[in-house]
């Protein structure tokens, strides 16, 4: 049978499993699974305090390794399922960064990630265990291993699942409202239906990753420490907008932890990747008067499949998760520029009048996107005759491309089934003849529910679906959708009801199964955040009479209140049959769910290549998968419109520079309810600095395009200035990603690893190594509190100024942050390439000249790359890299490559050096320069330097 059935290796729960016992169903249980069953006739325990794990037999070492037997050390337990008795342990040292540790059933019967879906590199064979960075030790009865580094053997490890290294057990629940978190034992357990592995970490670890997840501790981890509760991640992809500390749509189980030694007062970093689908929950805990933390890994299904990366900074934890998973694919350069969407631009000219209204207030606008609006019938790789007529749009679109715009429209996840024999829809109708959408167990085709009605969803194992795919895309473009790039939604796949529920039903019903926002009898009418109409009126506006309106009645909290950990303290939700999964009564799509969406993404990344050969695939996804980056990026899902959800795009951000998904950013100004002008303002400011800059937000909600306000309108013109005339210095960020994995937005403590006050820090971020981000995220201030790391030791600029900030020593400083303005800052020892003319489109910006920002430290060194290319073709293609480096009254540029640079240098600047005498270019004495004696500024103008050789600069 076709691969629709999933190669038939479902796993089931067994119904006993949530009615028997004292532990809980999991969290995976009551959030991801419809419903449980009973699949053989063993009773089931549901504690793992009678489990008695492995012992190790038969050892075979190599030179790249070991291989060995586990064998149940006791009797079956049969806790969640039933135990298997014979397993395989797998050790590969794979890279002198890289540990490879598998476990798993020596019939290879467990579902594992295919091959076709992500590509892993081959092992060398030239690796000697002793060359590695880590070690693989191991207790063989009952079996347990622990990971340390080759340079401290002595040191607390960094993965260690011995029994002695963990707290006495049973503990009570961890986390006293959830019975689940009660901890019975710590043995290894690999069942059909359940599998467990626990380490012992540091008290209080730094764990960053685990996602996706809007976690209210922010980017680093609750390990249940300080007044934290601890972590339930669950891996399952999910359609739920923007929950708090719970599973959303994409499942990423890597995770970095930052150790400091306070001895030395130095840092490492580590990665550790479980390479799986399953459907799993990760704890990260700490049992009362525990002398360490811990993670458990609980399972449905799979293997225990572990890799370990040495790092040691947390830059180099990300680039070997990189080399293992794929680096990131290619970025045109359009998509670094400001994009514009709503659900609820009705019809081709309320989408035209956006992209004029944006010139007319003269805010850069590079891509306009469409909404489902778009569809005829919410159909997928449709236009509505009336609307969006096919002709006109590819009128409009060729506008757009003139002009040296964009346009993006969505595809949903689920085609549309046909109605009757009478409803010519060729989506469907090809699809049904390539035979490429899931079926049920018996073989006929699954039917979900979404926005068309009923619908089928592409199987992607199915040979004939990317054939499909690229079909259903290019007769799209073909008919008028000309699109520069795809927007890829509801793939966790989404799904309205429960199972398959057109099975048999009355197909001509294509209407949602509730009603739509903005639709009557259901408006969003609710005032923005913090606005009291009893106080300040009906306005809804930023202020009144001159008093600012936000938290006017004395109430200025801008939080949410967080999901309960067990969403069965929740009222209004189905627990058991949640509409966010593929299944029906006999059915889950259990091993292959997590996957969906990434293969979605790898089947439009390719079809694109065929469509628009040579051209840079632009995606943008909501459901992702270690690997995601290879084919997409992500915008972070349908959040809110609250200060709150502001702020949580950050650490979201910061969350895919690890998984590799670096091309990320949230619905600017929000997506659900309505916004308001102060936070619209600043929030446009903050997302010019992220790489995905997009506003987008809901049918029926206040508009919230930038033009709207004045004030925000100032704001955007001036912050996407700066965004684009960093853009080489963006490009380069993320060339360096593609070519090495480097994350171009990086945590403040990835560029300063010893600085413990920096480890939590979640509300500023640096781009690259030489920029930091100090954004407001309250309301009503003018003020903002931002750290700058480097305890003293590091000069920083202000980017607007030059001027230098005299920042306190490893706490916070207090920085001017009226309404339209963000504080950025330069980092010493920098050399930056910008872009002198920031134009109203990329393109345009691209043919204006360059000129060069130079930091210097106090030495006077400073260095700096960027790589220059087409900004369109898929590499390899002919490019450049140029690199700056100052010293003392010298700079030097240099160029290597194939790529033409036409554009030429006019203007240099230079911070941090005395004033000059003379200044020189290639020799040949230049009067066109000022000095600043107060910022020590020299301004090097009237250049036109050609950037195609050598370079220098001198001054004395």
């Amino acid at each position: 049978m076709m691969a629709a059935i999933f190669f038939a290796a479902v796993l089931l729960l067994s119904v006993e499993s949530t009615r028997v016992s004292g532990r809980q169903a999991s969290n995976l249980q009551r959030n991801a699974l419809p419903q449980v069953f009973q699949v053989d006739d063993i009773p089931h325990s549901l504690n793992v305090s009678s489990c008695p794990g492995y012992t190790l037999s038969g050892l075979e070492e190599t030179r790249t390794g070991l291989t060995a037997h586990l064998n149940l050390a006791g009797a079956v337990c049969n806790a969640f399922g039933k135990d298997v008795g014979d397993l395989t342990l797998e050790v590969t040292y794979d890279s002198e960064t890289r540990l490879h540790v598998n476990i798993f059933d020596t019939a290879n019967s467990h579902f594992t990630v295919p091959e076709s879906v992500v590509s892993l590199p081959s092992v060398p064979q030239t690796i000697h265990k002793n060359d590695s960075d880590l070690v693989f030790n191991y207790e063989p009865s009952p079996f347990a291993f622990w990971v340390t580094r080759r340079s401290e053997p002595d040191a607390q490890p960094l993965f260690d699942t011995r029994k002695s290294s963990l707290p006495m057990t049973p503990i009570p629940p961890v986390i006293a409202t959830d019975n689940s978190t009660a901890l019975d034992g710590f043995p290894i357990v690999f069942e059909d239906q359940y599998l467990q592995l626990t380490s012992a970490l540091p008290l209080d670890a730094n764990v960053y990753g685990l996602g996706e997840v809007v976690a209210s501790s922010g980017f680093r981890r609750d390990a249940g420490t300080n007044g934290g509760t601890g972590t339930i991640q669950t891996m399952w992809a999910r359609d739920d907008a923007d929950p708090i500390d719970r599973n959303i749509y994409g499942s990423h189980p890597i995770y970095m932890e930052h150790r400091f030694d306070s001895s030395t007062h130095t840092s490492q970093s580590h990665g550790v990747f479980l390479y799986s689908a399953s459907g799993s929950d990760i704890l990260l805990l700490t049992p009362p008067s525990s002398n360490v933390s811990l993670i458990e890994y609980r399972l449905l299904g799979g293997t225990l499949d572990f890799y370990f990366f040495s790092g040691p900074s947390p830059q180099k934890v990300v680039e070997q998760y990189g080399e293992l998973v794929g680096l990131p694919t290619w970025q045109p350069a359009f998509g670094f520029g400001f994009h514009l969407c709503r659900w609820g631009y009705l019809n081709l000219n309320d989408t035209k009048d956006q992209v004029v209204k944006m010139r007319e207030a003269n805010i850069p606008l590079e891509v306009m996107w469409n909404d489902i609006d778009l569809y005829h019938a919410f159909r997928d790789f449709t236009s509505d005759p009336v609307s969006f007529p096919a002709a006109e749009m590819k009128t409009f679109i060729d506008e757009l491309h003139a002009n040296y715009q964009h346009y993006i429209p969505i595809v949903d996840a689920a085609v549309a089934h046909q109605v009757n024999a009478t409803d010519i829809y060729d989506p469907y109708t090809r699809g049904a003849e390539l035979d490429v959408f899931i079926k049920n167990p018996n073989g006929t085709e699954y039917i979900g529910q979404v926005w068309p009605g009923y619908t089928v969803f592409p199987d992607w194992f199915a040979k004939d679906t990317q054939q499909y795919w690229t079909e259903a895309l290019r007769n799209w473009s073909q008919s008028g959708i000309d699109f520069s790039g795809v927007w890829l939604d509801m793939n966790e796949a989404s799904s309205f009801c429960e199972g398959s529920c057109g099975t048999d039903a009355n197909l001509s019903n294509t209407s949602p199964p509730f009603l739509l926002p903005g639709d009557p009898g259901m408006p969003i009418t609710d005032y923005p955040e913090g606005y009291n109409s009893t106080i300040s009126g009906p306005s809804g506006n930023i202020t009144v009479n001159g008093t600012l309106t936000f938290g006017a009645d004395g109430s200025t909290s801008s939080s949410l209140s967080k999901r309960g950990i067990g969403a069965g303290r929740q009222t209004g939700i189905n627990l058991n049959v949640p509409p966010y999964t593929i299944h029906n009564g006999d059915f889950v799509e259990l091993d292959v769910h997590n996957m969906w969406g990434l293969m979605e993404e790898k089947a439009t990344h390719l079809a694109l290549l065929k469509i628009q050969p040579k051209k840079r695939p632009f995606l943008i996804s909501r459901s992702t998968f270690p690997s995601t980056g290879k084919w997409s990026g992500h915008w972070l899902g349908d959040n809110f419109s609250k200060w709150q959800y502001m702020y949580f795009s950050i650490q979201g951000v910061l969350q895919f520079q690890l998984f590799q998904i670096p091309m990320v950013g949230a619905d600017t100004c929000g997506f659900q309810g309505n916004t308001d002008e102060e936070l619209c303002n600043r929030w446009m400011q903050l997302s010019a600095f992220v790489p995905f800059y997009r506003n987008h937000n809901q049918r029926g909600a206040l508009s919230q395009e930038p033009y709207r306000w004045d004030s925000v309108a100032n704001a955007t013109r001036t912050a996407i200035a700066v965004r684009y005339a960093l853009l080489p210095y963006w490009y380069t960020l993320f060339a360096n990603s593609s070519l090495f994995g480097a994350p171009p937005v990086r945590a403040l403590f990835f560029e300063f690893p010893d600085e413990p006050e920096l480890f939590a820090v979640d509300r500023q971020y640096l781009i690259g190594r030489d920029v930091l981000v100090t954004p407001v995220l309250t309301p009503n201030v003018s003020t903002v509190d931002g750290i700058f790391p480097g305890r003293g030791l590091v000069t920083w600029r202000d980017w607007y100024t030059h001027d230098v900030v005299n920042a306190s020593i490893g706490t916070n400083t207090t920085l001017p942050a009226p309404l339209g303005h963000i504080n950025v800052h330069v980092r010493d020892g920098s050399a930056i390439l910008l872009h002198s003319k920031p134009a109203y489109t990329i393109e345009e910006t691209r043919q204006g000249p360059f000129s060069l920002l130079v930091s210097q430290a106090a030495d006077g060194y400073a260095f700096g790359t960027a790589y220059v290319d087409d900004g369109e073709t898929v590499p390899p293609t002919p490019n450049a890299t140029l690199t700056f480096k100052a010293r003392k009254g010298a700079l030097s540029i240099d160029t290597h490559g194939s790529f033409k640079i036409a554009q030429k240098l006019d203007t240099i600047t230079i911070l941090g050096t005395e004033k000059p005498t003379r200044v020189s270019v290639d020799g040949k004495v230049v009067k066109s320069w000022q000095y600043l004696d107060t910022k020590q500024k020299l301004s090097i103008g009237d250049l036109s330097v050609d950037l195609n050789g050598a370079v220098s600069i001198a001054w004395n």
